[in-house]
């Protein structure tokens, strides 16, 4: 690979921002200076001039529905997806058909990735109520961790049963995922809107139905659960101000035991939006009120919660065209998520410096990702460039997802993802894809 020198870029990493650049020779950051003059004709030199160079978004929660579910998605479309949207690597569920709740078809994945990813890859591994044997098989240095549905999921993966629970809680060395929602309560409300509408429930009843009360029991167990056993947890997609009180700034993040997610769209979108976007924006957690956002914006900024993420999980229009209780739960972000935020940035909600650390720097940590999340000599080249000023609206012919829709159709954001760079290979450029990518298995920093 010939040599890339990226000049004149406004650099965020580490809490910082400087003018400079950064070279980048095979798969690995070369050097990071003020100046740096081409050393070698074959050089590609990049001007950057006017945007910011950002490591690579590290995703850790996408739903890229392959095996089993390949008309909504592929780990190949959707992974194309994700590094037009400045995404890098990503951690991908394991509720696919098979569920990967065995070894075997967890290595099943990982060779689909290996053959058709365009971004750095790895999988979680399901838990359920009767797996605890193979639970106990993983390797923790080869797989991101464990994937908990404490909430309804698709087939058996809803784990229940509160002794399993608490003997896989206090037996595995895997991070613990874990989606909170508590079942009973979301079966109670959701027999009263029945009984009252049939089917055909309104969409504004969403986060009535999937409520405060269901996320805030379902997190407070987990949480309990965690500091008895002492295990490693990580709740996903936090969507209340309430719950955002579980938890703690206190300590550096590599020291937390306990830590936070928060996707985009809980933090784009409120109740509000179910009026004209509908079952687009019906995902599990249920988007909440402005109350519940403004609290997920503050517990981002004074680091309660850790990590922004997107949750992608696409279905097809006809299938999110249902009545309530027939339409599914989830949607398209990973090629949105990144311009999204910079758009949050630009409305004051968050720094650029504070984004990248929640998009990049913490999973890095947080996953204890070998190399990857920063913009340093000798990491691994995962490098994104953003336009601050390069307005554009998304419409159905630049979106990227399998599934031909995005819930931000309409929508103009002033920023512009235009380079994403993996491992050193420029693998998007201003909407075309000039190279194959050559994307790895993460690794993980944890013996």
């Amino acid at each position: 690979m010939n040599p890339i020198l990226i000049k004149n870029a406004q650099i965020v990493n580490e809490g910082k921002i400087r003018r400079g650049d950064v070279l980048i020779q095979d798969d690995r950051i070369a050097e990071v200076s003020d100046s740096i003059s081409v050393k070698s004709a074959n050089t590609k030199v990049i001007d950057a001039d006017g945007c910011y160079l950002v490591p690579g978004m590290i995703d850790d929660q996408v739903h890229f529905r392959e095996p089993g579910l390949t008309h909504k998605a592929t780990i190949a479309t959707e992974s194309k997806a994700a590094v037009a949207g400045g995404i890098t690597s990503y951690i991908e569920m394991p509720n696919t058909f098979p569920q990967a709740t065995t070894i075997d078809l967890l290595e099943d994945k990982f060779k689909i990735a290996s053959e058709t990813s365009w971004a750095n890859y790895s999988f979680m591994f399901g838990g359920t109520n009767d797996n605890l044997e193979e639970i106990l098989k993983v390797d923790e240095n080869k797989v991101a961790g464990l994937k908990l549905f404490l909430g309804s999921s698709t087939g058996n993966m809803l784990v229940d049963d509160p002794d399993i629970l608490e003997e896989i809680f206090s037996k595995t060395k895997l991070l613990i995922s874990a989606h909170c929602e508590d079942e009973a309560t979301i079966r109670e409300n959701m027999a009263k809107y029945t009984a009252k509408y049939g089917e055909d429930i309104p969409i504004e009843m969403h986060p009535l139905i999937r409520s405060e009360e269901a996320c805030y029991i379902s997190s407070s167990k987990a949480i309990e659960l965690a500091k008895k056993t002492g295990a490693r947890l990580h709740v996903f997609h936090v969507s209340t101000e309430k719950e955002t009180h579980l938890f703690s700034n206190k300590k550096p993040l590599s020291e937390k035991k306990i830590t936070a997610e928060v996707c985009v769209h809980h933090l784009w979108f409120t109740d509000e939006d179910y009026k004209t976007k509908g079952t687009s924006i019906k995902w599990n957690p249920a988007v909440k009120t402005q109350k519940d956002k403004d609290g997920l914006w503050k517990a981002l900024n004074d680091d309660r919660i850790d990590v922004i993420a997107t949750d992608h999980a696409p279905h097809t229009m006809d299938e999110k065209n249902n009545v309530y209780t027939k339409a599914p739960s989830g949607g398209p972000l990973v090629q949105h998520a990144l311009d999204a935020l910079f758009e949050m940035h630009h409305k004051g909600y968050i720094s650029v410096e504070k984004l990248v650390e929640k998009t990049a720097h913490n999973p890095a940590i947080l996953f204890q990702i070998k190399d990857r999340g920063y913009i340093k000599k000798g990491y691994k080249a995962d490098l994104v460039l953003v336009n601050p000023q390069s307005p554009w609206t998304v419409n159905k012919e630049n979106i990227a997802y399998k599934c031909g829709w995005s819930p931000f159709e309409g929508t103009t954001f002033k920023s512009r993802v235009t380079h994403t760079f993996v491992n050193g290979i420029l693998v998007y450029e201003n909407g075309k894809y000039p190279n194959a990518s050559q994307p790895e298995r993460l690794t993980f920093n944890r013996s």
